[in-house]
């Protein structure tokens, strides 16, 4: 292994709820961040499209998918180990939570920014859009940068993490304009 690796290794050792605290951080971010773009991409799409609709379906779109991601971890946790989770599961789970919500933060603020007509809606929803699409970038960049595939099989992963960003984009999108 790498000497990056192993340092990458040592402080996630470090995180409280170790690697699967992470694997669960970075899974609940994406299944945000693609909500969050779903919705943008539905309400950039709507002929009629109003700054306050856009600002709450994105509020409540992401809130929703990190609220059922919460109940998923303690309904799991009560599966598997037979009881409620104790403090530190819950402290693990809402920080997980609050990463789910910090994809609302840029989006929100550009969305919040049009509803006080201080900028185009269609320019926040695009602009929108790109956060949501350099952050889904990013995390996939960034899991296929710390693997240990030769690099042309990197590019070959993440281009396959792309193809597939973009069917799930694509089904998200289908399913909200229904």
């Amino acid at each position: 292994m790498s000497r990056r690796t192993d340092r990458a290794r040592a402080q996630l050792a470090q995180v409280e709820g170790g690697e699967q605290a992470i694997v669960a951080y970075f899974k609940e971010r994406v299944y945000a961040t693609f909500t969050g773009l779903a919705i943008v991409l539905v309400v950039a799409s709507s002929e009629h499209a109003e700054a306050d609709h856009a600002f709450w379906a994105l509020i409540l779109g992401v809130v929703g998918i990190t609220a059922a991601g919460f109940v998923s971890d303690v309904i799991s946790h009560l599966s598997v180990h037979r009881t409620f989770p104790g403090r530190v599961d819950l402290l693990i789970s809402t920080r997980i939570a609050g990463g789910a919500l910090g994809t609302l933060l840029t989006p929100g603020i550009l969305l919040l920014l049009a509803l006080l007509d201080v900028m185009p809606l269609e320019a926040a929803l695009r602009a929108s859009a790109v956060v949501y699409i350099a952050t889904l970038a990013v995390i996939g960049w960034f899991a296929v940068r710390r693997s240990d595939l030769a690099w042309w099989k990197q590019v070959i992963a993440l281009a396959i993490l792309v193809a597939l960003g973009l069917l799930v984009v694509g089904l998200q999108t289908l399913a909200h304009s229904i």
